[in-house]
């Protein structure tokens, strides 16, 4: 979600694995979280316990990115982040034979 400069990847595809896992459950919570914002949008906040207002509203984006984050986590999210790795995965290993 936040543009993080991370160093390049490893050349070994296997040490660079589990960045690229993380890399991927990342997208797979961007895009639940946007398919979110319209539900939460939405919801009448003034039947909540909390009443709404406006700084309900200025924290509603970072509470639908927990809740894609963990929904994501726990396996409940889109089911995207499989093939997002497999992508990534190829991509890699055509860099790598590129720079052969």
């Amino acid at each position: 979600m936040d543009a993080v400069r991370r160093p390049p990847l490893p050349a070994d595809p296997a040490a660079a694995l589990p960045r690229l896992r993380q890399a991927a459950r990342d997208f797979e919570a961007q895009a639940f979280g946007q398919l979110l914002q319209p539900l939460f949008t939405a919801a009448d906040p003034s039947r909540s316990p909390f009443g709404g207002g406006m700084a309900e509203a200025q924290w509603r984006p970072m509470l639908v990115e927990a809740v894609a984050r963990q929904a994501v986590q726990a396996g409940h999210g889109l089911g995207i982040a499989d093939a997002v790795l497999r992508e990534l995965m190829l991509r890699q290993a055509a860099t790598e034979e590129t720079r052969s």
